[in-house]
């Protein structure tokens, strides 16, 4: 039987490596490891923490799935496993927009009161929160995806070019036009405004 605490201490390859040899209680590590990192993720690009519940365990599943294929930055599988994560979502908004588009055919059904509205009404700041996410919704989703992983989930460049499954030199570019954008969106009047930087690799 493995010992508790040689397994907590373990890196995230060994951890793979042993739960594929048979070892389960590894992979629950790992979930306990990065579970709310990628559930955070998930909130952050859905706008819901209910979905991102949902997400957290298909994103797990789908890992487990395709666990022959795990790829490490610096022996961290987060980035990985945000890769997982944001192809989880492309596939559930086209399946989204297909029902949607069913939908549409069919007579309209009475509006439902937003409650999420009323949450936002109450901010002190509801008019920036609003632009905020109008601004944000109005970026690409290559451009929404770069500026969660690598200002909000603070992935380096590197770790985000895994996630995205693109080169480093994308992510560059990338997050300076949606920096330039939010920013412009937010105040047309003085400018883009400067986002923080991720947290840069080691030489």
């Amino acid at each position: 039987m493995s010992d508790t605490a040689d397994i907590a201490r373990a890196g995230d390859g060994e951890l793979w490596r042993r739960a594929c040899q048979g070892e389960a209680e590894c992979f629950g590590v790992l979930f306990d490891r990065h579970a709310a990192a990628v559930r955070a993720f998930c909130a952050r690009r859905t706008g819901s923490i209910d979905a991102a519940e949902d997400l957290v365990s298909i994103v797990f599943l789908e890992a487990w799935r395709r666990r022959a294929d795990v790829e490490l930055i610096d022996g961290n599988a987060l980035p990985w496993l945000y890769g997982i994560a944001r192809r989880t979502m492309q596939h559930r908004w086209r399946t989204a927009r297909r029902h949607r588009r069913a939908l549409e055919r069919l007579a309209s059904a009475p509006a439902v009161p937003d409650h999420a509205d009323e949450v936002a009404g109450r901010l002190d700041d509801e008019r920036h929160l609003a632009r905020l996410v109008a601004a944000f919704e109005r970026l690409k989703p290559p451009d929404r995806d770069v500026l969660v992983l690598c200002v909000w989930q603070g992935l380096t460049y590197a770790e985000a070019a895994v996630a995205l499954g693109v080169p480093v030199g994308t992510v560059r570019s990338r997050l300076s036009r949606a920096r330039s954008r939010l920013g412009a969106a937010l105040h047309p009047e003085s400018g883009p405004v400067a986002a923080s930087t991720p947290r840069q690799e080691m030489p």
